[in-house]
């Protein structure tokens, strides 16, 4: 797999140069999250924190708003996470008018955004070098139990607040589930949860990835599930990224390539697509995961059921007490749950979010956004994502906050 990803790597970095991009030029600098929130004359605090198993974690905060000046008053506290392969830059990417971080600063919120272990803002480990292939033995299952937790429990502290409420993309909501049903104490700290193509069930996705790696790794005990663990997927290298960064840029020389490149993966058109949004978001992804991320998505695939990692027959046993890993338990989710999904999800499609809403609590609230054509990673780069996203949940977090105020 180490020899994939180089291979892979250099074939990418021949392709940039044959493009035109010249080793030798101005290649696009890298900006942090903090740097794109103070661009846009937003205060910003970047945060560290440990995990129970010694993952370092880089979150960060716009603690208000300068439109509202709004420092001094009380600010309820909202927690954003990426998907798979993202970060929190993806929460920014539209700008200050149009992306939810900065709309829910100038709502009156204090918005922190999170960063799983593996990504480019959380690579440390405390006992372990991010080159040693335990650093990679994690899933989003891990992520899920220590690094939202984690990061619940640091922002609580830090704001003194007992409850926060939750927005995820994706595999952020994949994680929610998965922290919600294994530790449900972590209910009592949420006051609302918004999930943005929310994704559990996987029987009816249509992207290629499915086809192309599931008859590889998909089901254990094959010859590529060795080879895939514990893997670093798409390698950090500080100078290909910024080859790449410049060529993949709103102003690059492989700006549509890169464009149709993310598109073929969510597995839909591009009809709500602001393009100059997608490109920005390029600059910093794909972020990095562990190859058991995509493996566990794999697995669910095949088994048309949402549940933990499956190892094969004997380790199963010795793990889990039983031959096929277990079920989450989504009818432990007891805190306020809101799902917004979409038509042309590639990766979560409708009838699987049927099969989600059937097996949660009946007060789920189940939202579809109205616009045949929204597909999975329109939730953070469509021209009416305010519209036909941020806004909804703007609308339904505040009738939480007024709810929480009456009954004080």
């Amino acid at each position: 797999m180490e020899i994939f990803n180089i291979l892979m790597g250099a074939s990418l970095l021949k392709v940039v140069m044959l493009a035109g991009v010249d080793p030798t030029c101005h290649l696009k600098e890298f900006v942090t999250t903090e740097q794109r929130i103070r661009s846009h004359g937003y205060p910003a605090e970047s945060h560290f924190l440990e995990t129970s198993d010694g993952y370092v974690l880089n979150i960060f905060r716009i603690p208000y708003s300068p439109r509202l000046h709004n420092q001094k008053t009380n600010r309820p506290t909202v927690l954003l996470q990426h998907g798979l392969f993202s970060n929190s830059d993806c929460w920014l990417n539209s700008g200050p008018n149009n992306s939810l971080a900065y709309l829910l600063a100038d709502a009156g919120y204090d918005v922190w955004l999170g960063n799983a272990r593996g990504n480019i803002y959380s690579r440390n480990n405390t006992r372990v070098s991010v080159n040693n292939p335990s650093f990679w033995h994690f899933d989003w299952h891990e992520i899920g139990i220590n690094d939202i937790s984690g990061m619940i429990d640091f922002i609580t502290n830090i704001t003194s607040q007992s409850k926060i409420h939750y927005v995820g993309h994706s595999q952020g909501t994949t994680v929610y589930f998965v922290l919600m049903s294994e530790r449900p104490e972590y209910n009592n700290k949420i006051k609302s949860s918004h999930l943005l193509a929310p994704c559990a069930y996987f029987g009816h996705g249509t992207s290629f990835v499915f086809d192309m790696l599931t008859p590889l790794v998909g089901t254990p005990g094959g010859m590529y599930n060795k080879i895939f663990e514990d893997t670093e997927l798409m390698p950090q290298n500080d100078m290909f990224n910024r080859f790449a960064d410049t060529a993949c840029s709103v102003d690059g020389t492989l700006g549509f390539v890169c464009k149709n490149l993310y598109l073929l993966f969510i597995g839909a058109g591009y009809q709500n697509t602001n393009t100059t949004s997608l490109q920005v978001l390029i600059e910093t992804h794909p972020a990095g995961a562990s190859s058991n991320q995509v493996t566990h998505f794999l697995q669910l695939y095949v088994s048309r059921k949402f549940r933990k990692f499956d190892w094969g027959e004997k380790k199963n046993m010795a793990l889990y007490g039983q031959t096929a890993p277990p079920d989450y338990n989504l009818s432990k989710l007891s805190a306020p749950v809101y799902l917004y999904s979409a038509n042309k999800d590639g990766l979560c499609d409708a009838k699987d979010v049927d099969k989600l809403v059937a097996d949660l609590p009946p007060h789920v609230v189940d939202y579809r956004i109205p616009d045949s054509n929204f597909n999975h990673l329109d939730f953070i780069v469509a021209y009416n994502m305010k519209e036909l996203v941020n806004e909804p949940v703007l609308r339904n977090i505040y009738e939480h906050e007024i709810f929480n105020y009456a009954a004080n």
